[in-house]
């Protein structure tokens, strides 16, 4: 019996149990996208699943089952969508109908669709399907107390498991077929701490492209727990950040979330070729300092961001980004790609088949350079040293930024000093890539817990960044 694959399990849930016909829908596509210069019908079905404890009860438990999908027409740079939760022939004709306006007058010629590939970033399975409901609610028990018996000082304790299983079929106008199976799963643990009336928060956050065994094991989870615990008992003796122009070193792993939204966004197509992104009219130039290398990676297996396909069909690829502080290239979707007369880079993703696609990050990476993280600590006479980070807020146009510091510490005359409270960093993009002197020699990636936002959409992303010394950044703080 042969085994299953992407565009047969794909197969059998859009048209074997819905009765959409495939042969139709393979007509109406041609039909609805003749004389337009791309598009695609995205067929999609997803399984997701949450469950939240919070202080020893089970707050939320959800579990939600969609199925729909998007047919896109493209003409010169405006694009029509239609979608519909309704798999039925008579809901594609009234998209064909939709979509088909946008090509009115238009005589373009269809490009070509994207090459195949035999690459498998992740296991095809279902892991929701792997542990039951009582499994996880019962689990979610033992990391709460796990952590209260950790220290007495634990006064609270939030955890929660995500899963989804996303299946996914693209259908192209000259009959081209890709499919794709992803699975995603994510644990958040969070700890309150109380001491001498002070109350202060930890949390750590797992996941990536994988089943649920590589979180939910026994060593992985109580490791979650520690270090939400090491961060809030870091906060507890923590003092108020003070504020002015210093050195700043960053972490590795998870700070590269401020290379991400800082630079990263300013680095896809469209915002470059509407000439609206900080870094447009910029290639072949110099926009950081040597020995900044930056990647956007979609190939690393199992990875959060990572995809086998895009959500336009294209295989997920390596792109550099920036090479030595030059300016290499831009992240590109198939209709930015063609305007800008370059190739797709295979960065075409959307939130779903109600969304249609454009250029977006997968994993955004600085790669490591020469120096030990030691050594660049050693360097620092007065400066802060960012270790992980909360929120923060880029625009896009400028490319001025502003994020706060979720753990920080002081770093006087080359040593490691008291933890602070309330650092916010505030710069500009291209700038602050100019400000690198050191770059590290270990690079690390982030835990799996990104999402990035993008005209109300909301992907899976990974960052990673070694850990780096910037000189001049501005600190915000609250000493008086």
């Amino acid at each position: 019996m042969p085994l299953d694959t992407p565009l047969s399990v794909t197969d059998r849930l859009f048209f074997a149990e819905e009765g959409l016909d495939r042969a139709g829908a393979e007509r109406l596509v041609r039909e609805a996208l003749s004389g337009a210069d791309d598009g695609e019908l995205f067929l999609e079905y997803r399984e997701s699943e949450g469950i939240s404890l919070d202080d020893g009860r089970i707050r939320s438990a959800s579990f939600d089952a969609t199925r729909g999908f998007g047919l896109r027409a493209v003409a010169g740079e405006a694009a029509g969508y239609a979608h519909s939760g309704e798999m039925s022939e008579a809901a594609l004709k009234r998209a064909a109908e939709t979509v088909g306006a946008v090509r009115h007058g238009h005589s373009g010629t269809l490009d070509l669709a994207p090459r195949s590939t035999n690459a498998r970033l992740y296991a095809d399975g279902n892991p929701l399907a792997l542990m039951d409901f009582g499994a996880k609610t019962a689990l979610l028990g033992e990391i709460d107390a796990f952590a209260r018996a950790r220290d007495p000082r634990v006064k609270q304790v939030m955890a929660s498991i995500f899963g989804e299983w996303q299946a996914v079929q693209i259908i192209r106008p000259d009959g081209t077929r890709v499919a794709d199976i992803r699975p995603l799963v994510r644990l958040n643990v969070a700890v309150v701490v109380e001491q001498d009336g002070r109350r202060e928060t930890g949390s750590h956050g797992l996941g990536g492209r994988f089943d649920y065994a590589r979180i939910l094991a026994e060593p992985v989870w109580q490791g979650a727990v520690d270090e939400a615990l090491r961060q809030a008992l870091v906060n507890l003796d923590s003092v108020p950040a003070p504020a002015g122009e210093m050195e700043v070193v960053l972490g590795p792993g998870w700070p590269g979330i401020l290379l991400h939204e800082a630079i990263g966004h300013g680095l896809e197509g469209d915002f470059n070729r509407k000439k609206t992104s900080a870094f447009a009219g910029l290639l072949g130039q110099r926009i950081a300092a040597p020995g900044v290398t930056v990647i956007d990676d979609g190939t690393m297996p199992d990875r959060r961001g990572s995809l086998t396909v895009d959500d336009e069909g294209t295989p997920s690829n390596r792109t550099v980004l920036i090479e030595d502080g030059i300016l290499t290239g831009f992240l590109q979707d198939r209709q930015n790609a063609r305007l800008m007369g370059v190739a797709s880079t295979g960065n075409g993703r959307r939130q779903s088949y109600a969304h249609i696609p454009m250029p977006r990050m997968t994993n955004t990476v600085m790669l490591g350079g020469q120096h030990a993280p030691e050594e660049i600590l050693r360097s620092v006479k007065r400066g802060l040293y960012a270790v992980n980070f909360g929120g923060g807020q880029v625009d896009i146009t400028s490319g001025k930024f502003v994020f706060s510091a979720s753990e920080a510490y002081m770093v006087e005359d080359g040593r490691i000093g008291a933890p602070v409270k309330g650092a916010t960093l505030i710069g500009n993009g291209p700038d602050s890539l100019t400000k690198v002197t050191m770059v590290g020699n270990d690079m690390a990636l982030d835990p799996g817990i990104g999402t990035c936002g993008k005209q109300g959409q909301g992907v899976p992303v990974g960052v990673g960044q070694p850990t780096l010394k910037l000189a001049g950044l501005t600190v915000g703080g609250t000493a008086v």
